[in-house]
């Protein structure tokens, strides 16, 4: 192990450190990425984080890349192939939800431009920055998740709680969620 101080979080999982050092808390700003995260958080609910991790190269494989043009015309015949792919999570629910997620995010990006513009917009397009000293103090979710996810929830997404949506906003750096004492805090 190296001697770096980071966050408590990622176990002793070279996937997990490397998502920790180089992906989390950095301010995302592509839409392709952010609806990534999207499905992928949705893909998490009642699941821990490393679960979809270690799947994530699959669920790119049998997601089209995350392309949510073409996850939005996804017929009955793609989702029962999705359904046998033992690579992902086969949740029937969770699948169907990436499809209309899939086609409520196009509907925001032709009101809003961007999908960025639009989530951005609930944080002033700047981070929140917490200053948290230990994994204790970190919320599973905050009255501005919930205002986002209830927003979401309007716009027909589907498996965007707010806890969901908090877990997304930490991953594409709407809130600086890394520990004062961790070497990414000021990054």
């Amino acid at each position: 192990m190296d001697n770096i101080i980071r966050c408590t979080w990622p176990p002793e999982d070279k996937l997990m450190i490397k998502y920790h050092d180089k992906e989390w808390g950095v301010p995302l700003h592509n839409d392709k990425k952010l609806f990534e995260f999207l499905l992928l958080e949705g893909f998490q609910a009642g699941l821990i984080w490393r679960t979809i991790l270690h799947k994530r190269e699959n669920f790119r494989k049998a997601f089209d890349n995350f392309d949510f043009n073409k996850i939005a015309k996804y017929d009955k015949r793609k989702i029962n192939s999705l359904l046998k792919d033992a690579g992902i999570i086969r949740n029937k629910l969770k699948i169907n939800s990436a499809v209309s997620n899939a086609k409520a995010f196009i509907t925001v990006r032709k009101e809003f431009g961007t999908f960025d513009k639009y989530i951005w917009g609930f944080v002033n397009g700047k981070p929140i920055k917490n200053k948290f000293k230990s994994l204790k103090e970190l919320p599973a979710r905050t009255e501005l998740s919930d205002l986002i996810s209830k927003d979401l929830k309007n716009r027909g997404f589907n498996f965007v709680g707010s806890t969901i949506v908090y877990a997304h906003m930490q991953a594409t750096g709407m809130v600086n969620d890394h520990l004062v004492n961790c070497f990414r805090y000021n990054k």
